[in-house]
């Protein structure tokens, strides 16, 4: 099966400074995947390599059969990939609306429209017409997966998405990611919170120092959680 994304020995730098030392991963259609590790290991700049805000210097990056020479922002989307990136990044001048209408600017086709992300988060509906930076913090996580739903993605990489929020709103937001997957779209959660990792994902990778240094199958069990806890810690 062709993966959706696919890392292969990529080594990426933001100047100077080396981040990635050749990392490699890959997600296939349908797949739930959970990039762990602690503070600094250089998650965030996996998602910012796959968007070409890092850059990189050795290795390669694929979208499905393609593979990106020169990697742009828009490159991702273009090919099924969409981001719901670390800090949320709401479009402050634009309503709730207009945000999620933001997110079909690529013109894919597919599940996701307006009436079904309302369908999905009714709040966002209630306040369809209010400044999207006017939510709670919990509200503009919705509004920022609603957004990238809006791509109609294959893939959903979600940076941080439970990042300063409430248990209960946790524990939504791991009921959404799994009815979305359940609806044919795979994910690749960079995730420090192990208890949703444990609910969603079916596998991980652990990162430390810019590598993967250990992968397997997610149990969603108090050993499982144990396990996954203990590569975080490394």
């Amino acid at each position: 099966m062709t993966a959706i994304l696919n890392l292969e020995n990529v080594h990426a730098y933001y100047g100077a400074a080396h981040i990635l030392h050749g990392l490699g991963l890959s997600v296939s259609a349908g797949e739930r995947v959970a990039l762990i590790g602690r503070n600094g290991v250089g998650k965030t700049t996996v998602v910012n390599t796959i968007l070409g805000l890092a850059q990189m210097k050795a290795g390669a990056v694929s979208f499905g059969r393609r593979q990106i020479s020169r990697l742009r922002p828009y490159m991702a989307a273009k090919h099924g990939i969409s981001v719901v990136p670390q800090g949320r990044c709401i479009v402050a001048n634009l309503t709730v609306e207009e945000n999620l209408l933001l997110g079909a600017a690529n013109g894919r086709k597919g599940h996701w429209d307006v009436p079904k992300i309302y369908k999905l988060f009714p709040i966002l509906q209630e306040r369809a017409h209010t400044p999207g930076t006017a939510l709670s913090g919990g509200q503009q996580q919705m509004l920022a997966v609603g957004r990238a739903l809006m791509a109609n993605p294959d893939l959903l990489l979600l940076d941080e998405p439970t990042e300063g929020l409430a248990p209960v709103i946790v524990d939504q937001l791991a009921d959404i990611f799994n009815l979305v997957a359940d609806q044919g779209t795979a994910l690749l959660l960079i995730e420090q919170n192990m208890s949703l990792v444990a609910r969603v994902a079916h596998r991980y990778l652990a990162m430390s120092k810019g590598a993967i240094v250990a992968r397997g199958g997610v149990v969603n069990s108090r050993e499982g959680l144990d396990d996954l806890e203990s590569h975080v810690m490394v």
